[in-house]
This record gives structure tokens, C-alpha cells and sequence, in this order.
């Protein structure tokens, strides 16, 4: 009988023959396709094999996965420098390096744009892959708008839009050394710096800042689903969403999105008809096809809305 850890390396194996030109999810378990596999994902890294564990596995089954991972650099199929574990249930999520040196940051390409990761060093590397369409999707609306962009992270929607030609992106975000990282984002693609503005504070108490930019064509909203002391998703959502008509060029777009597994899109589609009214539902966008999930709730929800 084929064990969990056998099906990964099969899958793997695939995956690496040949390797992603680009980043690129390998293996997302926790879709929930693979039995034995839930709490485990593989990503491309552009030579970096990085793979996370979200649950303890039991020290049989982590003895396996490592002995694969170490037979899979072995092999024909291996085109990489690094294989970094990293145990995301534990505190500060900490990465073992498996095979390679140690590199705690890395440049890597999507869709033709550069952005520079953290590796094993905090929980998430500065890029979610799983919003890869999402991103193309505002480089190919950006040209000539004016765009906010909300929990703005490492500002990787703003590289888009840059890219895509927008004519001004205005983050925000309470976590400044994120934007710093933004910052970095922006200066490897070699963007207008005079083209983007930061605003490291909270968002309930920032409306004023937010206004004074507007207004704004397109809108991004792509939340946690919690921030602890400042955001709380099935709470807080709907005080963003009533304040859109304010911040809305006429006619503008709204991207809101929402990653909880426990949140479907309903959620989105009732909190707008009730908080703004004045806009309409057009279409959720499709998550990158390296992410399955068996319900398709679970997933990424990406949702698009026009201003009537």
C-alpha cells in the first residue's frame, strides 16, 4: 500500500520535471485532496524547495518525509540548490535546512515581477502564492488609476499595479516593517517611487489619511482574518465595506477577498449588499489551478465589484 509521504514524493517528481521557470506551488495538501497529506505544502522557490509543515507529524512519518526529500535532491529530477523545512505550528514557525546553505532572503519572479522573501525565519515568507491571479488580475485593470491598497502586506498588489501602470498606490498597512519590504518590492522592479505612498497606521483610526488621497478607482481589501487588538474578519469587515462609496472614484472597482477556510463567499456578497448597496457583484476571480481544494469554499475568495 502506498504511504502518504510516497504520494508526495510521486507528485514531486512531476512537479520537478521539469522545475517552474517561476515560483510556483507544488504540492498544496491543505486542500484537503490527499489523505495524510492535509497539513502539508511544497513550494518553488526558483531553486529553494520549501516545504511546510502545519501540524507535528508523528516522528515516523517526519523521519520518512525527511529521508524522501533528501532521495528526491539525489535524483535526475533535482535542479535545486536548498530544501528548507519549516514547522509552522510551533512558535516563530523555525526552518531546518535540510540540504543546501542557509539563505534567509531570496529574490523570486511571478509573472515576470521580482520580489524578495524571507525563508524560515517567520511564518510566512512576504509573498501568498495562492493570490497569484489575483495580482495579474489588478496589473491588467491598474493603467491610468488611482489605487488603495488595504492590509497591504508587502505591497505586492501595488507591484502589479505599478507594473500595470497605475498612475498612483496608496498602501496601507499597520505593520511597517512590511511596507519597508514593500518598499524593497517596488525598488527591484525599478518603479516610480513618486507613484506609491505608505501609510504605516491602523485602518479604523486612519479614515482621514485613507480620504485624503482619494478618490480612488480601484480598491483592494485582502485582510487577515485576524490581527490581534486591531482586526477581526467576521466582526470588522463590514465597517470597510460601508465606507467604500466615500473612497470610490464613480464607476470605480473593488477587489475584496477573504482566505478563510471557515468564510465562503457568501459572506462577501451579503456583508456589500447590506454595507454598500451602490455596488455590484461582477465576477470571483479563478484561484491558480496549483491550488485545489475539495470544496471550493474553503479556498481563496476573490471577489470583484463595480460601483453603479
Amino acid at each position: 500500500m502506498t504511504s502518504p509521504i510516497q504520494t508526495l514524493e510521486q507528485h514531486l517528481l512531476i512537479a520537478l520535471d521539469p522545475p517552474p521557470a517561476e515560483t510556483r506551488r507544488l504540492f498544496h495538501g491543505r486542500g484537503r485532496c490527499w489523505p495524510g497529506l492535509e497539513q502539508i505544502t511544497v513550494d518553488w522557490l526558483q531553486g529553494v524547495l520549501s516545504v511546510a509543515l502545519f501540524r507535528e507529524l508523528p516522528p515516523e512519518q517526519l523521519t520518512e518525509l525527511e529521508a524522501m526529500l533528501r532521495r528526491l535532491a539525489e535524483g535526475p529530477a533535482w535542479h535545486g540548490q536548498a530544501i528548507l523545512l519549516q514547522h509552522r505550528y510551533l512558535p516563530d514557525s523555525p526552518g531546518q535546512w535540510l540540504l543546501g546553505e542557509p539563505c534567509v532572503q531570496r529574490e523570486v519572479v511571478e509573472d515576470g515581477l521580482t520580489y524578495l522573501l524571507d525563508l524560515g525565519v517567520r511564518q510566512n515568507t512576504g509573498l501568498f502564492l495562492d493570490m497569484r491571479h489575483g495580482r495579474r488580475w489588478v496589473r491588467e485593470q491598474a493603467a491610468g488609476k488611482r489605487v488603495l491598497n488595504l492590509f497591504a502586506y508587502t505591497c505586492g498588489f501595488s507591484v502589479a499595479a505599478i507594473a500595470g501602470g497605475a498612475e498612483q498606490v496608496v498602501n496601507l498597512d499597520m505593520a511597517k516593517s512590511a511596507l519597508a519590504r514593500g518598499r524593497d518590492n517596488h525598488r527591484l522592479n525599478r518603479h516610480d517611487a513618486s507613484r506609491v505612498a505608505y501609510l504605516g497606521h491602523e485602518l479604523f483610526k486612519s479614515w482621514g489619511k485613507v480620504r485624503k488621497y482619494g478618490p480612488y478607482d480601484l480598491i483592494i481589501i485582502d485582510p487577515p482574518t485576524f490581527q490581534r487588538g486591531s482586526f477581526v474578519l467576521t466582526q470588522d469587515y463590514a465597517k470597510i465595506l460601508r465606507r467604500l462609496p466615500e473612497l470610490l472614484a464613480a464607476g470605480g472597482t473593488v477587489l475584496a477577498c477573504v482566505n478563510d477556510p471557515g468564510v465562503g463567499a457568501q459572506f462577501l456578497l451579503d456583508g456589500m449588499a447590506e454595507q454598500a448597496p451602490q455596488l455590484r457583484f461582477v465576477e470571483r476571480l479563478d484561484n491558480p489551478p496549483e491550488f485545489p481544494d475539495i470544496d471550493p469554499e474553503g479556498g481563496l475568495k476573490a471577489l470583484v465589484f463595480v460601483a453603479a
